[in-house]
């Protein structure tokens, strides 16, 4: 079992950036592939951005290709989310997750959950 820990999260004006971590406990955090989701108010949890294990591969959703990066440090077991030219519609709370197969999209398909980490972009 793996625990994950978001933080980074915040205020910030439109245009701006913000970086999130994922920290995750217990063993073989270089096993899993890691993704990022997020979750506005009234809204299903949409997926952002996968990462493979090592680090090599990643795939994001059309909405924020370009815009963001996601990138892992295995010997700190740790997932990170660059977020640059932030927007108003970037606001939400934004979930790290666990996952055994490179490339899913639906948060079903992913195992363990951290609690979430809100950020909101003010126009």
């Amino acid at each position: 079992q793996v625990q994950l820990v978001e933080s980074g999260g915040g205020l910030v004006q439109a245009g701006g950036s913000l970086r999130l971590s994922c920290a995750a406990s217990g063993r073989n955090f270089g096993s899993y592939v890691m993704g990022w989701f997020r979750q506005a108010p009234g809204k299903e949890r949409e997926f952002v951005a996968c990462i493979n294990r090592s680090g090599r591969s990643t795939y994001y959703a059309d909405s924020v290709k370009g815009r963001f990066t996601v990138s892992r440090d295995n010997a700190k077991n740790t997932v990170y989310l660059q977020m640059n030219t932030l927007k108003p519609e970037d606001t939400a709370v934004y979930y790290c997750a666990t996952d055994t197969v490179y490339g899913h999209t639906r948060p079903s398909e992913y195992d363990y959950w951290g609690q979430g980490t809100q950020v909101t972009v003010s126009s």
